[in-house]
């Protein structure tokens, strides 16, 4: 059964049932690079079915290129938003018309026809000649030429660190269209969406260059460069050229990379993943990047075993770009970094390919699902990688969604992308509340569940576009928790979660405590008394809206507090001494004043 079927119907083990449909679309591409002046001409076939219940008559395509020019609307947006990223600032500015980027189309037919189409900055408009009604597809022929922009943000040529090109967002890009609708998101470096299918890519360069890219190099024998498998003889043409053949299926996107002074290294994983090391060979990369092969193999051990098995055959480490982005089955990183910084940021980029490279979240809207999960397992992986860390990688998260919460700069996760106010409201939003709100999730449903369902989710939605309803309803289903409250409001507010310690009374052998609620996030609680003997009891406070509560041992269930009570207070008995009480002992809660939650019994 294809993945891109119009209509799936999705069970779970346990009965829900969603009905769900996705667009399929099949490039196949020759590409001839023309190095010295920076461009390239293209040829693309694209097949497009229509698994929508909708009849189209028009269809869109990303220009990515496009937004490397003065006056862009990524040019415009980084100069004035609040703080400008460093890497951007008013570089676009001040490109000079051989160091742009652009993309010429030249032709434009469907099934042999041609098309009318029109040019709005990063998006290309396209008059159907014909529509396209439910089950049906389409040819659509595009010739091209692009200029390859300087390198200022992902994609380009000759980034800092001396890579010819890092080929990123380079090509005409169909705008998915989803039950939202058509995507056409002008470019301002922020996310991506795609529309699942297959790749063809035959790329004709100089022969001195090594490229890295998605999928797997059909013709190795012809090109060698490391590509050949153990004992296999390479016939190279007798040709200063050559045309590197790659094939990649069930992806949203192609990347690449070139430079006639790569090295390439690999190894294999546990599960048989390939795993390809790109670099230009220096000082530090030459000491460094040897050893990062080893460090991903038990990467990929601990991502298969928590979170879902790679699907992927190859997986490719490539020192390009302006720091690290993930696209299908390769990263392109900045390389001259020490060995602490080149597996950090390896496992990070990695780790999308679960989250974005199989879990195709629509970034632009959920963000927060991709770095956020991202963040969240490269924790997972970084705490297995060097255990004498502990959890510093988890309260890095948290440390920075407080440094915003509740401060009036921080913006829900429900707005889009493009539209925040600052750089800064919208790292922390994707990347540390996001990871927080895993975290949380872990928090309120236990280690086994939240494990259990991690995992299936990662095998129901697959090579499809989830939402984080999609999400809920697994937790719900597995935990028999009720869940909306925490997805709601954590999702779509900025309020915040805030307990305090109110009251704290021993009479005899008679103890009563007193609970503050005073953010507006209700949660669970687990409050611990210390003895002055230096033994501790645990209790657990239910929200009456959870319905149920996780698995859990060692600990005195009380009983409910309603989320419409400020105050709540319970009781018990010990002949012990109380020393002091404590709120949230193990730090799970994002709790915006840490101070409020213990209190001190007088002596």
């Amino acid at each position: 059964m294809k993945i891109w079927m119009m209509s799936v119907l999705l069970a779970t083990g346990l009965g829900a049932q969603a009905q769900y449909w996705q667009q399929e679309a099949d490039y196949r591409m020759d590409i001839e690079m023309d190095e010295s002046a920076n461009r390239f001409t293209g040829k693309q076939r694209l097949k497009y079915t229509n698994h929508s219940p909708f009849t189209l008559n028009k269809v869109y395509y990303h220009l990515y290129f496009n937004a490397f020019q003065p006056n862009s609307e990524m040019d415009v947006r980084s100069r004035w938003i609040e703080d400008p990223d460093k890497r951007i600032g008013d570089r676009i500015s001040k490109l000079k018309p051989e160091e742009q980027g652009y993309h010429h189309i030249l032709k434009l037919t469907q099934d042999g026809k041609p098309v009318n189409f029109t040019v709005s900055g990063t998006i290309l408009e396209v008059q159907l000649d014909h529509t396209i009604t439910p089950g049906k597809s389409a040819e659509l022929y595009m010739e091209f030429e692009s200029q390859v922009p300087l390198q200022v943000r992902r994609s380009g040529r000759d980034n800092a660190e001396g890579i010819r090109f890092s080929m990123t967002q380079w090509y005409p890009k169909l705008c998915e269209f989803d039950r939202e609708g058509w995507h056409t998101d002008p470019y301002i470096a922020r996310e991506f969406h795609g529309v699942w299918g297959s790749f063809e890519v035959n790329i004709t360069i100089d022969s001195a260059y090594l490229i890295g890219a998605t999928g797997v190099l059909q013709n190795a024998g012809e090109i060698g460069k490391g590509y050949e498998e153990e004992g296999q003889s390479v016939k190279r043409p007798e040709s200063s050229r050559l045309t590197w053949r790659f094939k990649a299926e069930r992806v949203h996107d192609f990347a690449w990379a070139a430079d006639p002074d790569y090295v390439h290294e690999k190894t294999v994983t546990d599960h048989g993943t390939v795993i390809h090391l790109i670099y230009q060979p220096d000082s530090m990369t030459n000491e460094t990047w040897p050893q990062l092969g080893a460090y991903m193999v038990k990467a990929f051990s601990v991502m298969n075993r928590e979170f879902g098995e790679y699907p992927f055959p190859q997986f490719s480490y490539i020192q390009g770009g302006d720091g690290g982005m993930e696209y299908p089955m390769l990263t392109l990183i900045t390389g001259r970094r020490n060995l602490g910084s080149l597996v950090g940021v390896s496992v990070h980029e990695m780790n999308h390919n679960w989250f974005q490279g199989v879990l195709a979240f629509d970034e632009s809207h959920y963000y927060w699902m991709d770095e956020g999960f991202t963040e969240y397992s490269s924790a997972v992986v970084m705490q297995a990688l060097f255990p004498n860390l502990g959890d510093a990688h988890f309260q890095g998260a948290y440390r920075g969604y407080l440094s915003i919460a509740g401060s009036g700069k921080e913006e829900p996760l429900t707005t889009h992308a493009d539209w925040f106010r600052s750089n800064r409201a919208y790292g922390i939003a994707a990347y540390n509340k996001g990871s927080v709100f895993l975290s949380q999730l872990n928090y309120l449903v236990g280690d086994s569940v939240f494990h259990t369902t991690m995992l299936e989710f990662f095998n129901t939605w697959k090579f499809k576009h989830p939402t984080p309803d999609d999400l809920k309803i697994l937790f719900e289903l597995n935990s028999g928790m009720e869940l909306d409250w925490y997805f709601n409001l954590w999702i779509e507010s900025t309020r915040v979660i805030d307990y305090s310690v109110n009251a704290g009374v021993q009479d005899g052998d008679q103890v009563i405590i007193g609970l503050k609620n005073l953010g507006g996030i209700p949660m669970p609680l687990v409050v611990q008394v210390y003895f002055r003997d230096g033994s501790s009891q645990r209790f657990y406070v239910p929200q009456s809206i959870q319905r149920d509560n996780p698995d859990m041992d060692d600990i005195t269930v009380l009983e409910d507090w309603r989320w419409v009570d400020t105050y709540y207070s319970f009781e018990f008995d010990s002949k012990k001494k109380v020393k002091r009480v404590e709120i949230d002992p193990d730090h799970r809660l994002a709790d915006t004043d840490r101070e409020n939650n213990i209190l001190v019994f007088p002596k």
